[in-house]
């Protein structure tokens, strides 16, 4: 009996996407798990482990896939493994709402793995729309153990653990009669008449086992993609709902960020006393509280909480099943564009974070395609660039009575902008550097679902939110240390912050800013976020990241030093359009290994800023505006 690590019986988990695997995973290990990428590849699998009648079993999370014969790396990973003999027992997840299709895996499975228990997977959801399985019958055609579950409310658990225990101390004889005469479905290259095999035989497996009312049991699913899915009402609905994100996530981040910013920069103070008390220097005091401490922290509090909120709103609308839409509904724009109808969802997920979004981009099956929509990323503004654009917007370009609705308004219109500057950007890149053929993918319409809440935020804030926060403190800490040095250490009778914001003042002028601007946004490269507080620093010659009061208070001291709606709208275009943070260069060079692709993410987004920024000031100079 193969061991891993020293553990019992180790269980391959495989199954179709949207069948429910991971809450079964979930399930079975009690979040006893790990994640890590199969090696050479940027593909992750989770191991988890669960204890049944003093045996400790180890289940191996393989990624989704619909066929074993590989078009993607998840489905490479998944056949590479079933092939290895590692697992002594292959266990698969099926749907229970649309067995057929899963049941094509299953068959292809059974030809070069044994022992294989099947799970059936949301009875419950079959209950509702009047799908009945005959698990027996379904066991006895397809030769192998069929456990039913629900697996959200901790149904067929035990029964599962059961037929697993069997299956590794019983393996039995290999099925002889439930398959088609295909020959291996493991080896590369086999012709394509065994997909159809496949899924022939398992229509007549579910014609034996499976009693449904076929227009009943999607009448609901038809009557919501009516709605979320037409030309008419498709796209209108899509805004609204990320509208809705976007309002939850920069309304309710505000009063937990303003507690997280009183909370650690409460601790400054005492951390000074703390390294001044040891005999420190002052300037290693300063540099370390004031630099790397107050950097650390102002990222964290600024960062935390919207993608503590946006995350898992994001997550929940991918459990109910409505994101797979929205790339259907984008699917179109981006096909004219050269580019894949997946990279629509990563575009969605740039929204919360850059640097999610491009790790995102792995479900691109298109090294290619998957390029493009890695470099254009950063073209969607993340949640460290929206309070900027909504304060730019609030304080110079709406005002009277409906302000509020103006700004809302303004908003999406900018987010707008920036969806076609990232279909203009990925139609130029598909038409120079990166040409080839477009691929062709299957996009499953899942069944609509009630979310998981519990295991969404588990998921959510564990998988992306402190994941990329981390990444965040591990550029920020090096990066408040030079804001530091830059703003402390004088050359020839002036900081080094004034000495280069002046250097850059011609360029600035040109884009329609000034020296102290584009400077504050090369040092706000660690976060987008510290942006704002770096141009306040230059300002006011101050020593360390500046906070604002209000928004009055705000548009004052900008004003007086020379801010106009012009400078304001250039401002606006260059948050917009630069180069990605530092989190995000560090995931795209992570995801390319690739010195040259990680410079053309950063010079793609900075050029058209720069372009536009330019362009505007040039108009407004020939017109005589600002």
């Amino acid at each position: 009996m193969a061991q891993a690590n020293g553990s019992g019986p180790v269980v391959a988990l495989v199954g179709n996407p949207n069948v429910g695997k991971s809450t079964v995973f979930n399930a079975l290990t009690n979040l006893h798990q790990h994640t890590g990428n199969w090696p050479g590849k940027t593909v992750e699998t989770a191991r988890g482990i669960f204890t049944y009648h003093d045996r400790t079993y180890t289940l191996v999370d393989l990624p989704g896939a619909y066929s074993l014969h590989p078009g993607s790396a998840e489905e490479e990973v998944t056949r590479d493994y079933l092939l290895s003999g590692e697992a002594e027992v292959t266990l698969v997840v099926a749907d229970a709402t649309c067995l057929e299709r899963n049941l094509a895996l299953v068959l292809q499975i059974l030809e070069i793995s044994w022992p294989v228990v099947v799970c059936v997977n949301l009875l419950d959801e079959a209950a509702k729309k009047q799908i009945r399985v005959d698990l027996a019958a379904l066991s006895e055609l397809l030769g192998c153990p069929v456990v039913g579950a629900a697996a959200r409310g901790g149904q067929g658990l035990d029964a599962l653990r059961q037929a697993l225990e069997d299956a590794a101390l019983h393996p039995g004889p290999r099925p002889e009669g439930a398959l088609p005469e295909t020959g291996c479905a493991g080896c590369p290259g086999c012709p394509d008449r065994q997909a159809a095999a496949y899924l022939i035989r398992a229509g007549e497996i579910v014609r034996q086992a499976v009693d449904m009312d076929g227009e009943r049991a999607g009448r609901r699913d038809r009557a919501l993609d009516r709605l979320l899915t037409s030309r008419r009402t498709g796209i209108p609905v899509m805004l609204a709902l990320l509208a809705g994100v976007l309002w939850l996530t920069m309304v309710g981040a505000n009063v937990p960020s303003e507690l997280l910013s009183r909370l650690l920069m409460g601790w400054q103070e005492p951390l000074r006393g703390l390294l001044e008390g040891l005999g420190a220097p002052w300037w290693l005091t300063g540099a370390l509280v004031d630099g790397v401490y107050r950097t650390v922290a102002w990222v964290v509090s600024v960062m935390l909480p919207p993608m503590a909120i946006f995350f898992p709103l994001f997550t929940l609308l991918e459990d109910a099943g409505y994101l797979p839409r929205v790339a259907f509904n984008l699917d179109h724009f981006f096909q004219r564009a050269g580019a894949h109808g997946r990279q629509s969802l990563t575009m969605c997920m740039a929204l919360g974070c850059n640097a999610c979004g491009v790790m995102g981009c792995r479900i691109i099956q298109s090294p290619r395609e998957r390029l493009i929509a890695i470099l254009t990323n950063a073209f969607m503004p993340c949640n460290g660039r929206l309070p900027t654009l909504i304060a730019l917007i609030s304080m110079f370009f709406a005002a009277g009575s409906g302000r509020t609705l103006v700004s809302a308004a303004m908003l999406m219109g900018v987010i707008v902008l920036a969806a076609a500057a990232t279909l203009l950007a990925s139609r130029l890149l598909a038409a120079t550097v990166l040409r080839g053929e477009a691929s062709a993918f299957s996009l499953e319409l899942p069944p609509y679902r009630a979310p998981q809440v519990g295991q969404v935020l588990v998921r959510s804030i564990l998988d992306r939110t402190l994941f990329v926060l981390a990444r965040a403190v591990e550029v920020a800490a090096p990066a408040g240390l030079l804001i530091w040095i830059a703003a402390n250490v004088d050359v020839g009778g002036v900081s080094i912050l004034q000495g280069l914001a002046g250097f850059l003042q011609p360029l600035g002028g040109l884009m329609g800013l000034d020296g102290v601007i584009l400077l504050a946004f090369l040092l706000g490269f660690p976060a987008n976020e510290i942006v704002v507080p770096c141009i306040l620093m230059g300002y006011l010659s101050a020593g360390s990241l500046t906070e604002y009061g209000s928004l009055q208070q705000l548009h004052a001291l900008l004003s007086a030093n020379g801010w106009t709606a012009v400078t304001a709208l250039c401002v606006l275009l260059f948050t917009l359009f630069h180069f990605p943070c530092g989190t995000t260069c560090l995931t795209i060079w992570r995801e390319t290994r690739s010195a040259k692709w990680t410079a053309l993410a950063i010079a793609l987004p900075t050029a058209v800023g720069m372009g536009l920024c330019m362009a505007v000031k040039g108009a407004c100079v020939l017109l005589g505006i600002g």
